[in-house]
């Protein structure tokens, strides 16, 4: 492993920092970046780190204090407020004692801050309170894990490091272990470093600079007595990537169905989850292997992940055996949790979080994307340890079934996902067809607000592309451009198709994408006609055949939204093409209301009428209407929008956030109804559905 540590860049990066913390924070800060962007150390928020320092109190007086890295927070972005301050010598007082359970030492801890709204240290706060040295580092390093993780792992160790480095059998975080490490060192403190058994890498030194060297140090001599060792397996079969990919495309939404946890909420029933797939050549060998189960179902590489990718992996073995797999793994599930929660009231989930399918590769679940792609990389991370260690010609050895639990539900664990607040639409993935236009745009932009996953799809272009740039700045990894022409069966089934690479799966159909002619029926000419036809009739059935043949595989039903318009009830002259189509394209959301309500799927209607922007975005209807409109009334844009907000009876301007207020309202199941129109238009009496 490369020593990244420049003089020069952390000579910039104190002066940079000068006026908001002191040298030692600086540094603390600056090595812990360094750490932080090795995702062979650490990956998202594992990690650990502290600095002891001074502050100065309300009176000006100097105190000893440690600064330590925040529960969850990331070792690669850390910041000051990060790393909150302590008392140092209250903390040390405590190692005269002989037992703290873990509500007490959370409140010793947070007695001990400075600032009393600062986040909450880490649960190792203790442990790096009782080493003496001033700066200490912890990783979850993949090398020391090959090591730790294997059948004779202390043997191998003691082979690589000899009497250099302290080595703990596995100990679960908090007090004991603070405890544990405390005494291991006293009795050899002119060791570099601590390996704990199962857990990490622990490193030490009186400036930052020497504790980040002998983190790189004894890694790099680990990842060279592994190399030396390493003899590389190579699967008998050859598997196909796009093979794998195209397997993935089918089974991924049936996978999700399964995976999805049924709810308290009879309006919503089930909790869904985001996949993220890992589908490579690395890991369709390591499953294609005759080992590959035995390898890969095991416990994860430190109690650090539990939390993510829960204690087992799932194995389907054929995949037209993913319902029977996932059941069995909820029973096994249920068992581990009565066995060792000895009965406790405390809430669970049986699903898993990662799947392996021989032939497809390795599906990892979360309830967002950002999670799910957390749990991948850690799935990553452990697949590549495993292998190796196989490839060492060493057996993987995990932690207990009972030391699994302890960190599973481990309270202080439990609580970094407990912060995690969800929104309603959080898990669920969403369509957006016509996005680019303003309903369109206004309707992503809400989906979004609440939790959804959002594929923005209309045909390919500026228009398309600048709007996912725009709402990625705000909701990033979950807004994605798919261009796609709805009067294309082929073109819908690859977008959806794009959608489940992306996310596993859909819930979500909003069809928006239409098209308008103004003309009088006289002169009317049928390939116009059969344009709009081409759009707002098949591109409608082209829409809801494919998603109710996706949401019926998904098995967790669904809801599809058809924006409608007032012209359905209320046509108008010269609008004949429009109004007819339109009127068709409801009359196939009403028929699919009755057909797919055995699943679950609702399809609704949203009828707006005169939505003329989106903050820049201008209607495509309004374009196609507008200037004909006004040159019959004689006015200008701004008197046509002032007319169609005097003729309804509310006076009221529509916006495109009203429409997707309204879709709101199904999509997030506020009652029990399907086959609804809601108008959106302020009260026209002659548009009312009836």
């Amino acid at each position: 492993m490369k020593n990244r540590w420049s003089k020069s860049a952390a000579a910039k990066f104190v002066e940079k920092h000068a006026k908001s913390v002191n040298k030692d924070i600086a540094l603390r800060l600056y090595s812990s970046h360094l750490q932080g962007k090795e995702p062979s150390l650490v990956l998202h928020g594992g990690g650990n780190c502290s600095v002891k320092s001074s502050f100065n109190d309300i009176f000006d007086q100097q105190i000893a204090a440690i600064y330590i890295k925040a529960s969850g927070h990331d070792l690669a972005k850390l910041t000051s407020e990060g790393l909150p301050g302590l008392h140092l010598n209250r903390l040390k007082k405590l190692t005269a004692l002989n037992t703290l359970d873990d509500a007490q030492m959370v409140n010793q801890i947070r007695c001990n801050l400075f600032d009393s709204q600062a986040p909450t240290p880490s649960i190792e706060a203790l442990l790096h309170a009782f080493l003496p040295a001033k700066y200490i580092d912890h990783s979850h390093a993949d090398a020391i894990l090959t090591l730790s993780n294997q059948k004779n792992g202390e043997e191998q160790l003691k082979k690589a490091f000899g009497d250099k480095v302290i080595i703990l059998p596995y100990i679960h975080p908090g007090f004991s272990l603070a405890k544990a490490v405390a005494k291991a060192y006293a009795k050899k403190p002119t060791a570099s470093g601590m390996i704990l058994m199962q857990h990490g890498l622990i490193t030490w030194g009186e400036d930052a600079l020497t504790a980040y060297t002998h983190h790189i140090e004894i890694v790099t001599r680990a990842e060279v007595f592994i190399q030396n060792r390493i003899n590389r397996i190579r699967s008998k079969k050859s598997v196909s990537i796009d093979a794998a990919k195209k397997q993935y495309r089918e089974l991924a939404p049936i996978l999700r169905g399964e995976l999805a946890l049924p709810s308290n909420n009879p309006d919503t029933p089930y909790k869904r989850f985001v996949l993220s797939s890992i589908i490579d050549s690395e890991t369709l060998n390591i499953l294609a292997n005759e080992r590959g189960e035995k390898r890969v179902i095991s416990p994860p590489l430190t109690s650090d992940h539990l939390i993510r990718s829960k204690p087992l992996p799932v194995w389907i073995a054929e995949q037209d055996q993913i319902t029977p797999a996932i059941a069995n793994y909820k029973k096994a599930y249920l068992k581990y949790f009565k066995k060792q929660s000895q009965k406790k009231q405390v809430p669970y989930d049986s699903s898993p979080r990662v799947a392996f399918i021989p032939g497809v590769g390795a599906v990892c679940a979360g309830e967002n994307v950002e999670q799910a792609n957390i749990v991948r990389d850690i799935t990553k991370q452990t697949l590549n340890v495993k292998n190796t260690i196989a490839s060492m010609g060493e057996k993987y050895t995990g932690l207990s079934e009972a030391d699994m639990f302890a960190m599973e539900y481990y309270p202080l664990q439990q609580a970094k996902l407990a912060n995690e607040q969800q929104p309603p639409l959080a898990g669920s993935i969403g369509m957006v067809t016509g996005a680019a236009g303003a309903i369109g745009a206004g309707i992503c932009r809400e989906l979004l607000a609440n939790g959804c996953h959002v594929a923005a799809t209309d045909l390919p272009g500026t228009h398309l592309d600048s709007l996912v740039a725009d709402l990625n700045k705000q909701y990033p990894n979950r807004i994605i451009a798919v261009p796609m022409d709805v009067t294309s069966p082929e073109a819908v089934n690859e977008a959806l198709g794009q959608i489940i690479d992306a996310w596993g799966g859909i819930d979500i159909a909003i069809i928006n994408a239409g098209l308008a002619h103004v003309c009088s029926l006289s002169d009317m000419k049928t390939e116009d006609f059969n344009r709009l036809q081409r759009v707002n009739i098949e591109g409608t059935l082209n829409v809801l055949s494919t998603m109710g043949c996706i949401l019926k595989k998904q098995g967790t039903g669904g809801d599809i939204i058809l924006i409608s318009t007032k012209n359905v009830f209320a046509p108008g002259a010269n609008f004949g093409a429009y109004s007819a189509t339109k009127a068709a394209a409801h009359q196939l959301a009403r028929i699919a209301s009755l057909e797919m309500a055995a699943d679950d799927v609702r399809v609704n209607m949203v009828s707006p009428d005169a939505v003329f922007s989106e903050g820049k975005r201008k209607s495509g209807l309004w374009a196609e209407v507008g200037p004909d409109r006004m040159k019959a009334r004689g006015l200008d844009e701004a008197g046509l929008e002032a007319y169609y907000q005097n003729r309804n009876l509310l006076k009221s301007a529509v916006t495109a956030k009203h429409v997707a207020n309204a879709v709101l309202y199904f999509v997030t199941r506020q009652s029990p109804t399907t086959g609804a129109t809601i108008p959106v238009d302020g009260g026209l009496p002659d548009a009312t559905p009836r």
